[in-house]
């Protein structure tokens, strides 16, 4: 069932001013990226995405990216991002254009939600997590209350309608906006910019046009979709790849105290990574052979097509 909702039409495409960072603008032909938080040191799950995207960026003759999400200032985790930037050295990875980070862009997020407003497309929100209680789908409680939107977290309205899309790997995927995801908070009320704009954002200013990342972030897909959409985005290309899980079957994480990389070691964990993708082996050698020997010989097809991976990992 669709609604039609004046205040939910998308309006004509939105652009920030760009800075000296955003210079893959063009989508003439495949642009990948790898987005890490620094919430914690990359971990085996870290480096089985950036290959994958990497691979797939490059196989195409396409750019890969790197950006740093680290809008959720607070929960930074101390030298978590000097481990990122040496870890993308140590494996042999080739970054084309600046390494962005989203805590120096807060400005052009306040931009896109001034023109969020300026379209009511967004309004404030007074609840709490307390008040919420357990359920995860909000029920649109603040939405026609009208609240001022100073100290208040920022939701982004949604519509009574589904959204379908094919990702590459895990096939249709679809969510009812309200019923699934509900109205979902764009700023919280701290200040904090909330992850599924930043990212919606930064995925347009840099012209990115795949994305390949964990089947964890699969149900947010439609969220950003639908965010694109209002903000007259064009639609990405999706991958979503089954995650490494650990000995007590939980996906490898930050949370779930996965090992941080051992650079030293670098060789062998790309070796390891490229064998979890169920890509043909690549022969020992310093990382950058190595990747270059992978990404002549990628593959997605032979990548599982499913959201875990079989074996365990560290």
């Amino acid at each position: 069932m669709t609604v039609n909702d004046n205040t939910a039409e998308p309006c004509s495409a939105f652009v920030p001013q760009r800075n000296s960072v955003d210079t893959h603008v063009s989508r003439s032909h495949y642009i990948g990226r790898f987005a890490p938080s620094p919430t914690g040191p990359l971990h085996f799950g870290s480096l089985i995405t950036a290959v994958a995207s990497y691979c797939d960026a490059k196989s195409q003759q396409g750019s890969w990216l790197v950006r740093i999400e680290d809008t959720d200032i607070p929960r930074i985790y101390p030298d978590s991002e000097t481990h990122i930037l040496n870890s993308i050295a140590a494996f042999g990875f080739e970054v084309d254009g600046e390494i962005i980070f989203q805590r120096q862009r807060l400005p052009i997020y306040e931009q896109v939600i001034e023109q969020l407003k300026q379209q009511h497309l967004v309004y404030a929100c007074q609840c709490t997590r307390k008040m919420l209680g357990s359920n995860a789908i909000y029920q649109g409680t603040c939405r026609n209350l009208n609240l001022d939107f100073n100290d208040q977290a920022i939701r982004v309205k949604v519509n009574d309608e589904y959204i379908c899309f094919n990702d590459r790997l895990q096939g249709q995927h679809c969510s009812h906006l309200q019923h699934d995801l509900g109205d979902f908070v764009l700023k919280r009320r701290d200040g904090i910019i909330n992850y599924q704009l930043a990212v919606v954002v930064d995925d347009y200013l840099q012209g990115i046009t795949h994305v390949v990342r964990g089947a964890d972030l699969l149900d947010n897909t439609e969220r950003q979709i639908w965010l694109g959409q209002l903000l007259g985005y064009p639609r990405l290309t999706y991958m979503h790849l089954p995650l490494a899980m650990n000995a007590n079957g939980q996906k490898l994480s930050k949370q779930n105290l996965a090992q941080a990389l051992d650079l030293k070691q670098a060789s062998l964990l790309l070796a390891q990574a490229i064998e979890a993708l169920h890509q043909s082996p690549v022969e020992l050698d310093i990382p950058s052979n190595m990747l270059k020997q992978a990404v002549a010989q990628w593959n997605i097809d032979q990548i599982p097509h499913q959201t875990e991976l079989n074996d365990t990992f560290l």
